[in-house]
């Protein structure tokens, strides 16, 4: 009975560490397939705040054209006689160039630094404040205030969320991915297969040997009269 004990608890022993060893090569393939197949979930989540961003500025401005006049006079006003100092159109082209540069260098080229962010971030902001500095929006009701300050914290909500939240978090999932490629190779590449119980069986003792054993020690005197004989 010990030797079953021994046998099995060994065979369960080797089941298990061939059971742990399958979910980190299954964490690899999945991580792997990850990375060919698409971009992480954080990267997707800036690439969409970046598209919220032109579709926002673009809504307003939308509105803005309404406002004042009708869509189809201001735009012959905004884009064909083109005015730097009254008109809006100059911050939907900004937006439309942080889109385009950000979207073609985080999700197109998969760029891992923060140098894109921080050229579109620099120029909004230069661009915004010397507008604002030098145009006469501020003189053509909400939407000369609405329209710049929202492009400007707009851009530095995408520098926040690239710089705090899309590199770190890649660099920390490219980090675990590294320590379990490690432990895979220290690991051995073959493991022993599960031991049968037939190899530690040990026969029962017989029935009749084991009457004859309890006779002989409750007749101290039986068995001194078989040894003689």
């Amino acid at each position: 009975m010990d030797s079953r004990c021994s046998s099995s608890a060994d065979s369960r022993q080797t089941g298990r560490v061939a059971v742990n060893t399958t979910p980190i090569s299954v964490r690899v393939e999945s991580y792997e397939a990850g990375e060919k197949k698409c971009i992480s979930d954080v990267r997707r989540t800036f690439c969409l705040f970046v598209t919220f961003d032109l579709l926002f500025i673009t809504l307003l401005w939308i509105i803005e054209l309404n406002v004042n006049g009708g869509i189809q006079k201001q735009l012959d006003k905004e884009v064909l006689h083109y005015d730097y100092h009254a008109s809006f159109f100059d911050i939907f082209l900004l937006a439309v160039f942080r889109f385009a540069s950000l979207i073609l260098a985080y999700a197109v080229c998969k760029l891992r630094h923060w140098w894109a962010i921080a050229i579109t971030t620099a120029v909004s902001c230069a661009f915004l404040i010397v507008k604002v500095i030098l145009s006469k929006l501020l003189s053509q009701g909400a939407f000369g205030y609405l329209l710049p300050i929202i492009s400007f914290v707009l851009a530095w909500i995408e520098t926040w969320l690239l710089d705090f939240k899309v590199l770190p978090q890649e660099a920390e999932d490219e980090n675990r991915y590294q320590s379990i490629m490690d432990a895979t190779e220290r690991a051995p590449l073959m493991y022993p297969g599960p031991l049968s119980d037939g190899q530690f069986y040990s026969p029962p003792e017989s029935v009749a040997d084991s009457d004859e054993e309890l006779d002989d020690k409750h007749d101290p005197e039986k068995g001194l009269i078989q040894q003689v004989i």
